[in-house]
Order: structure tokens, then C-alpha cells, then sequence
């Protein structure tokens, strides 16, 4: 369900003589300033923060009327995140502007909204030239305001869709690999022959010389790509570009869709799109985490971890194994508890989680993920009876199921979800039951 939300601006966001003033809401402070300086490469900048900003207006399953969301940032020590989910939760876009794109200083850490405004669009639509463009990220003080200069009340859904769709794209995107990179000119043309908007199709992208050839059908080293016309964000950054890197799971012949990334580097800035599996399907819906969120000792150790997570900019899970005490399974559970509250990310390009700032719930977890919730009810009732190490039965309501183990460690079950699903979007609650009772994950 989505709650209402406040968000408080000092002032709309624009273009100023300096620069470009991103006005913010929530996060350490009430309106927080993370950063002010230039960006290096200001067309490229805004082409990046337009490609963040459409995404999040954009609903690619259904096409409705632009919405109004707001992008949200992340200042962490020496590099500003931008990321975005589309109106129907099935693009993911992320903006990063490394150390070689920023000349100034994060004069404060932390993750807030910012407001990406018509008019702002409009102004950053217009940047041309190579003099670095200024981008102060939060105002100045906390000025109280007046007629000339008053907070801009905005009353608009919090989508709680994006806290899930954080938690199961950093979950999935964790077992991406590399799968191609593009020169410039390929990247060009291999994007100018995708299908248009409205293709609903399921393609696979297979690496072939310095491209990428399409087919039906996927094949080992193959990357999917998912209603090809969600890729469109990437076009107006693709001629600052120098390469394009695509990122995906391992597949094989008859594998079910998967999500990918693909990610333009110009060098100074990363823009990269995450494709959920099919058009129709968002990321909040996955149930990448759930397997990960049914351990006994998971909230505990998320308490740990929360406390240890630092301003880096990419997390070191081993060094944060030493410094929990934890095992490594556990404290990447623990991350992923965490990132049912937004407070992880994963970044396939360094291969490494990193970390914004957001109000942490124990409870939220469930609260968000019915099956886990349905899941531990079955448990606290006795629903599960083991037989053996490989199968069991799990009585729900006046349903009996049963649930077997696969020489893969995945589940199987009788029940109308699993039949539906086949596994592709998670364990459904009885596998995630007796998954908690041998505690052993789904």
C-alpha cells in the first residue's frame, strides 16, 4: 500500500547563472546540501540526470500520463548517486558521477529526494558548451521563506514499490557478470536497430566480434533483453559515451527470462538501465530476497551490520564479515534485510554493494513481502512436516501441499503459485516454510 508523504522544498530546483541547484528533501537533516562544485562534463551531466528524471516519469507496461516522482541521491565520500524506478517498477536507472565527473566537495553524506521540475528539465534539455556546469546539491542555509522564496509543498505517494524494487534489484543484480562491452560506434548502431516502444517481445543479446547479434532464443553467454524499447533512456548520454557493458546472470538453453543491465561509461559518469525480466513484471515482485530474508538470526545480524556500514563508496562484505563476526552468508542476508529498507545497493560495475541512508525497520521486511510473512505463520502453527531431507508436507488452510527438494537446492511444490511461477519469481511460502524449518535456505 502506498503511504503519503510531505516533501518540503526551500525552493523549486533550476538552472542559475552558477549552475544547477538541486533542491532536496529528507535524509540526515531536513534539507541537507551533499555537494556543491562543478560537474566536468556538463552536456553529458545533463543528459544523465534527464535520462534518471524520464525514467521515473515513464510507465514502459501500460503507458499512462507522466507521473511525478523524484529521483533520489546519494553522497557518499566521493561520488553522487541519481537513481530512479519507472512508474511501473520495471526499469531501474542509476546515474553515478565518479570523482573524474565532480570538481568540488560531498560536504555532507547521506540519501535524499531531489525535485527534477518541468522547468528544470527545460533548462538542463538546453546545456550546451564544455565550461563546467555548477551543481550545488541542497541550498545554502535554512533560510525561513518568503514571498519571493517560499517551500514548495508537495503532497505525492511514497511508492513503497521502490523500497522493494531496491531490495530485489541489489539481490539479483549481486550474481551479474560481464557479458559483452560495446565501442561508442557499435553501442550506436546495435541500439539503432533495437524494436521500437511498443515491442513487447522477450529477445537474447549474444555477443558476436564487437556487437551483439539478437535472437529468440537464449544460449550460454547470452544476455536478455526484455521489451528492447526500455533501452530509449540511453540514447541521449550514448553520444558522450566510450563504451556500452552489459551485465546478466548465467543462462542456457531453455532458461526463463532474466533482468539485465546495461550500462554506458563516458569515463566521468556511468549511466546504467536495469531491465526487469519481462515488460510486464516489476521488480517489486521478484522475490530475489526472500530466500535470504528467511533466516532465524537475520534481523539480528542486519542490526550489526546497519551499525558497522560506513560512508565508502562501495561496501567490503569480507571486511564486514571480520568486523560482525559473522560469516559471510550471513552478512550478505544481512544486507539484504537491509535493502528492504533502501539502505543497500549493488553496483555491477565495481562488483560491490554500497550504501544510502534510509530509516530502517526490523519489521519491514515482512510487512512488505507476504509470502515471508505467510511463510513464518505456517512455522509458528506446526504446519510442516519433514519426510526425510528431501520433501515435505505443509498443511495451509484446508490445502495440503507438497514440497520437494531439487539437486540444484531450489524447491518444487504442488501449490497454484508454484505451478503459475515455476520458480522464476522466488519460493513461494510453503517451500520458504520448510526452508525455515530445516534452516537451510529456499
Amino acid at each position: 500500500m502506498n503511504a503519503v508523504q510531505t516533501y518540503r522544498y526551500l525552493a523549486p530546483s533550476g538552472l542559475t547563472g552558477s549552475g544547477v541547484a538541486l533542491q532536496t528533501c529528507g535524509g540526515p537533516a531536513a534539507n541537507p546540501r551533499f555537494f556543491s562544485g562543478f560537474l566536468t562534463t556538463p552536456p553529458a551531466a545533463a543528459a544523465g540526470l534527464l535520462a534518471v528524471a524520464e525514467v521515473a516519469r515513464t510507465r514502459y507496461f501500460q503507458p499512462a500520463s507522466p507521473a511525478s516522482l523524484d529521483p533520489v541521491v546519494t553522497g557518499s565520500e566521493d561520488r553522487l548517486r541519481f537513481e530512479s524506478f519507472s512508474g511501473c517498477c520495471g526499469v531501474y536507472a542509476r546515474l553515478d558521477a565518479l570523482p573524474a565527473g565532480l570538481d568540488g566537495d560531498i560536504v555532507a553524506h547521506g540519501t535524499t529526494n531531489v525535485d527534477v521540475n518541468r522547468p528544470l528539465r527545460e533548462a538542463l534539455a538546453r546545456v550546451a558548451g564544455i565550461e563546467p556546469l555548477h551543481l550545488s546539491v541542497g541550498p545554502d542555509d535554512l533560510t525561513v521563506s518568503t514571498m519571493d522564496g517560499s517551500v514548495v509543498e508537495r503532497k505525492v505517494p511514497l511508492p513503497a514499490r521502490w523500497l522493494r524494487g531496491f531490495a530485489e534489484v541489489h539481490v539479483l543484480a549481486a550474481a551479474f557478470e560481464p557479458r559483452a562491452e560495446l565501442p561508442a560506434a557499435e553501442a550506436a548502431a546495435f541500439l539503432r536497430r533495437l524494436p521500437g516502444a511498443s515491442d513487447r517481445s522477450v529477445l537474447w543479446a549474444v555477443p558476436a566480434g564487437r556487437t551483439l547479434r539478437l535472437t529468440s532464443r537464449p544460449a550460454p553467454g547470452a544476455v536478455c533483453l526484455a521489451g528492447a524499447g526500455r533501452l530509449a533512456a540511453l540514447r541521449g548520454m550514448l553520444r558522450f559515451a566510450t563504451s556500452l557493458r552489459v551485465y546478466g546472470p548465467a543462462v542456457r538453453a531453455g532458461s526463463a527470462p532474466v533482468a539485465s543491465t546495461w550500462e554506458l561509461d563516458t569515463g566521468a559518469l556511468r549511466l546504467s538501465l536495469t531491465l526487469s525480466p519481462e515488460p510486464n513484471r516489476g521488480f517489486s515482485g521478484e522475490g530475489a530476497a526472500l530466500a535470504a530474508l528467511a533466516g532465524d538470526d537475520v534481523t539480528d545480524d542486519a542490526e550489526l551490520v546497519s551499525a558497522l556500514l560506513s560512508w565508502d563508496p562501495t561496501i567490503d562484505v569480507d571486511a564486514l564479515a571480520t568486523a560482525a563476526g559473522l560469516g559471510v552468508d550471513r552478512v550478505r542476508g544481512a544486507l539484504a534485510q537491509l535493502g528492504t529498507a533502501g539502505r543497500v545497493g549493488f553496483d555491477v560495475s565495481e562488483a560491490a554493494y554500497f550504501h544510502r541512508v534510509m530509516p530502517y525497520e526490523a519489521g519491514r521486511a515482512e510487512r512488505d513481502n507476504p509470502r515471508l510473512a505467510g511463510a513464518r505463520a505456517l512455522v509458528d502453527a506446526g504446519a510442516v512436516e519433514l519426510d526425510g531431507d528431501t520433501a515435505a508436507t505443509v498443511r495451509s488452510g484446508d490445502q495440503v501441499y507438497r514440497v520437494r527438494r531439487r539437486p540444484d537446492g531450489g524447491f518444487t511444490c504442488t501449490c497454484p503459485w508454484w505451478a503459475k511461477h515455476r520458480g522464476d519469481r522466488g519460493p513461494c511460502k510453503h517451500a520458504l516454510a520448510v526452508s525455515m524449518t530445516v534452516r537451510v535456505p529456499a
